[in-house]
């Protein structure tokens, strides 16, 4: 029983950092640029888009199709940094198991 115990402890306390470090990529952010630089992303670690930006030279009113395509790319890309964040932040909790719905 001391062993289930101890189980139980160190669960609870995994829970807890696990917890504490999900609040913490909420408060990082990862950048994401397309077009070299002409459309900028800025996501935080839980997947939010915080902001947009875009230089003058990627609103081109003839080729809105180019513009549409460099906020797609550079937003594919933040949401790909925040996944790597995430597996690096998280994946020392989930190390060698397969828990569905943990990132």
């Amino acid at each position: 029983m001391k062993n289930m115990g101890n189980m139980m402890k160190q669960m609870q306390k995994m829970q807890k950092d696990m917890a504490k470090a999900q609040e913490q990529l909420k408060e990082e952010t990862v950048e994401a640029t397309a077009g070299g630089g002409m459309v900028k992303v800025i996501a935080s670690g839980d997947k939010r888009i915080l902001d947009i930006q875009m230089n003058e030279e990627a609103v081109d009113p003839d080729d809105v199709e180019m513009l549409e395509d460099l906020v797609l790319a550079a937003t594919n890309e933040a949401l790909g940094k925040v996944d790597e964040l995430v597996e690096e932040r998280m994946g020392k909790f989930t190390k060698g198991m397969n828990i569905p719905g943990m990132m």
